[in-house]
């Protein structure tokens, strides 16, 4: 049977961590023994750790008492997300013989494996995935989210409390209790969001490390693997949409400079689009040419891409 799915990765251990992401996404509603029971701790019995795949508060435990290597991938922008919501770490010490076998493993789901590239010193690692031969994953319906329950409990406080103040006004206490919990939910949104802006703009940084050839619009491999790692922000926050803005220096002919500019957003979000999966309608490709220079002395830094949430 013709492949689904081709993992390209750098680095031994996050190939075989694509590999298992390859499944989840063919296989959207798996569970953590699905998982299990596709990719079993006979893959790798080297390895160190009890399991191939552990949930992320146990797996975060292990790594904790481990201080001279982490057994589990665990930081968010490496754990396996699955339907309901609950998050699962793979293992990530992994030698040849058993990469060898979980590559095999893929093959029986139609996961192909390219030849994965080392890294250097302490570059880091990452994987993309590609749909071979007209594959379109299956899309998972997004349930949409009512009202949280406590929503509902605190107005029917704050309506009782409404209602017993136009009786009987005093206790002001009470009312400073009610607002205090406001101010805690707000305060948590904040955090949230923070997150992931923080995240946003460290990809950002690594997409414009990987610079665009001169001249032309065309992604490589760092760039692919830098978007990668954007649409899986942008699929665990479905809230959020992004606008990706194309600068250039002012070297050459404005027209030119313009015209470049808007390509080379709109291939961040073909992309993003073609390639990941992501509703077209969460994103806008722009070009700003050379008008909009960040340091007039200095022209690396004007040829940038910026992703500005909206």
């Amino acid at each position: 049977m013709a492949s689904k799915v081709k993992v390209y990765g750098r680095a031994q251990n996050r190939t075989a961590l694509g590999i298992a992401h390859a499944y989840l996404i063919m296989y959207p509603h798996a569970t953590l023994e699905d998982l299990r029971k596709a990719f079993p701790n006979s893959i790798c019995p080297d390895k160190g750790a009890p399991e191939n795949l552990l949930p992320l508060a146990e797996a975060e435990a292990l790594n904790a008492r481990n201080t001279s290597v982490s057994l589990y991938f665990a930081k968010q922008d490496e754990v396996l997300t699955l339907a309901d919501g609950s998050q699962v770490a793979f293992a990530q010490i992994w030698s040849k013989p058993s990469f060898e076998r979980m590559v095999e493993q893929g093959k029986l789901y139609d996961i192909e494996v390219a030849e994965f590239e080392k890294t250097v010193g302490k570059e880091k690692g990452g994987y993309r995935l590609e749909y071979l031969n007209g594959y379109v994953p299956p899309v998972v319906e997004q349930k949409k989210k009512g009202i949280p329950w406590w929503v509902w409990v605190l107005l029917l406080l704050l309506l009782c409390l409404l209602g017993w103040l136009l009786l009987k006004p005093a206790e002001k206490e009470v009312v400073t209790e009610v607002v205090e919990k406001e101010v805690i939910v707000e305060k948590e949104v904040i955090v949230r969001d923070t997150v992931y802006v923080q995240q946003v703009e460290e990809i950002e940084a690594s997409f414009n490390a990987a610079q665009f050839e001169q001249g032309k619009a065309d992604l490589n491999d760092d760039a692919k693997l830098a978007l990668h790692d954007l649409a899986r922000v942008m699929k665990q926050n479905p809230e959020m949409r992004l606008r990706i803005e194309g600068h250039t220096s002012s070297e050459g002919d404005e027209a030119v400079n313009q015209t470049l500019s808007e390509k080379r957003a709109q291939a961040a979000v073909d992309f993003l689009v073609n390639k990941e999966g992501i509703d077209a309608s969460r994103l806008e490709a722009v070009g700003k040419g050379s008008s909009e220079p960040i340091d007039p002395d200095n022209l690396e830094a004007n040829r940038r891409t910026e992703f500005e949430i909206l």
